[in-house]
């Protein structure tokens, strides 16, 4: 057979290895239709010797891509512009939102063929389908597909409604522990020794501006249900004995009947579990709910607090109720759930004076010190902003007239100045200037020393102590220039930071 399909994950960081549910999706989607492999980025020594291997045999017609921006781009990039060069006949097809935001970019390159824009559950199949029947006219009627045509113009079919996610067909996790030990994936983290990676619903019902997956999912979204959830965390604790669960979607806490079906399910498991929410959404949850929550096992969830000022807010498009003042009421409500607030703050937005801009990034810090001061266990991951291409929304325009642009050319992703941009760590913002990123880079510095993360297996005991006693003073006076000190003992003791890294252990 010369139309096989070889499925990459690229590697996305040196720690963390994670179950590659992308891949997985899309390998459930061909599964018993065509033969298939994978390869994952992150657990191969050499990735390109591994898909080399493969396309030597000459069966294999397809390379399918997942794209996120950052780390991913770094093999991503330069391992799909060598197939095409030394494989010319193999078809390219890149997904990830890297790829259903900077599309343009992706299909001018060359040498991406086709992009899967959002989910890709009939749209591949389809795609091999159509393309193994040599009916290129009819690529048009697959939805969630961008190309260029004969006339080389690009083409972006109809967007496909959110499929019902419990019709899917099961990720094959025992076909990925053929070519990975799925007990390789399931690693030690804060929450417990085996943590399972699980995917359980698509999109977000926000259009936050700042969002990368807005222009994806059009404030849509669908979720498996509580019992199919538990049907597939069930299969992990026999099988592996899984002790915790993060669940990787854009917003697991949208539907409160699902999360507290969920819960109950999950009540007499001895399972931790992690998700990522809204805080307008779950402050509409009553104390009864979280402390159900907590019973079954949520020890931490991740929440988009953005900024404590409500005109930023706005600025941002959140959308929904939240207000800085719904924070604090928020974060002392999980204080007393016992449910540890890991909240994101976006500093560094636009705005039309340098001044305003730094006004801004000071009164933010200001308010992140009175979080902890109402919620000391409250964690605080701090982002500069980056920009996404949210096109049409006022950020969008506001971002253009301060004079950003993304690169034309894909290969410049990777160079150094941009390889670091998803991170929200190296902005190439022109309104955010170096003395401000000091300003936010040290305050980081002096809060990790004072507050080191909960979720940190090597900051313990003394080691705790020493850098809350080395940060104190600096968090308590405000002098946070030139902490050399706290950055030569974080060093040491290789701090871990969650905004990178996330939460697992090496």
């Amino acid at each position: 057979m010369k139309n096989k399909v070889l499925l990459f994950n690229p590697r996305s960081a040196n720690g963390k290895h994670r179950i590659p549910n992308s891949i997985l999706q899309v390998g459930a989607s061909v599964h018993g239709q065509f033969d298939y492999v994978f390869i994952d980025g992150n657990l191969e020594q050499d990735p390109w010797e591994t898909i080399e291997k493969y396309l030597k045999t000459g069966d294999y017609k397809y390379f399918g891509a997942t794209v996120m921006p950052g780390p991913q781009l770094r093999q991503a990039i330069p391992y799909t512009k060598k197939i095409k060069e030394i494989y010319p006949h193999v078809v390219t097809v890149w997904g990830g939102y890297f790829a259903s935001n900077q599309y343009k970019v992706a299909l001018v390159s060359g040498y991406v063929d086709y992009v899967i824009n959002g989910p890709g559950d009939q749209t591949f199949p389809e795609l091999v389908k159509t393309l193994e029947a040599g009916d290129t006219d009819n690529l048009v009627l697959i939805k969630n597909l961008i190309y260029r045509d004969a006339q080389n113009q690009i083409v972006k079919t109809v967007v496909e409604a959110l499929l019902d996610q419990d019709t899917l067909p099961k990720l094959p996790y025992e076909y990925l522990n053929s070519f990975y030990p799925v007990r390789n994936y399931l690693a030690k983290t804060f929450m417990g020794q085996k943590t399972l990676s699980y995917h359980s619903s698509m999109g977000c019902p926000f259009s936050c501006s700042f969002c990368a997956v807005v222009p994806i999912f059009n404030a849509k979204w669908k979720g498996m249900s509580a019992a199919r959830i538990y049907e597939d965390v069930s299969y992990f604790k026999e099988k592996y004995d899984i002790d915790a669960v993060e669940f990787h979607d854009n917003n697991f806490f949208t539907s409160k009947k699902r999360v507290l079906e969920f819960s109950k399910l999950i009540l007499n498991d001895n399972i931790s579990y992690w998700g990522e929410g809204r805080i307008d959404t779950i402050n509409m949850y009553s104390d009864d709910d979280l402390k159900l929550m907590r019973k079954a096992g949520c020890r931490m969830i991740f929440l988009g607090a953005e900024t404590g000022n409500d005109a930023v807010l706005k600025q941002m498009n959140k959308g929904g109720t939240q207000t800085g003042q719904m924070i604090k009421d928020f974060v002392l409500r999980m204080k007393k759930a016992d449910i540890i607030p890991e909240l994101s703050f976006v500093l560094g937005m636009p705005a039309k004076t340098e001044k305003e801009v730094y006004d801004q990034i000071l009164w933010d810090i200001n308010f992140i010190k009175e979080i902890k001061k109402i919620n000391p266990d409250a964690e605080i991951i701090i982002y500069l902003f980056s920009p996404v291409p949210t096109v049409g929304s006022e950020l969008y325009q506001q971002i253009l007239d301060a004079g950003f642009s993304f690169p034309e050319h894909l290969e410049d992703w990777i160079s150094p100045s941009w390889e670091n941009f998803d991170l929200r760590k190296n902005p190439l913002t022109p309104w955010l200037k170096p003395y401000m990123i000091d300003t936010i880079k040290n305050f980081e510095t002096v809060l990790n020393g004072y507050y080191p993360t909960v979720s940190d297996f090597r900051i313990r005991g003394y080691k705790k102590q020493l850098l809350q006693l080395v940060s104190g003073l600096r968090y308590k006076t405000g002098l946070y220039q030139y902490p050399y000190e706290i950055k030569v003992l974080q060093k040491i003791w290789k701090y871990r930071q969650p905004e990178i890294e996330g939460f697992y252990s090496e």
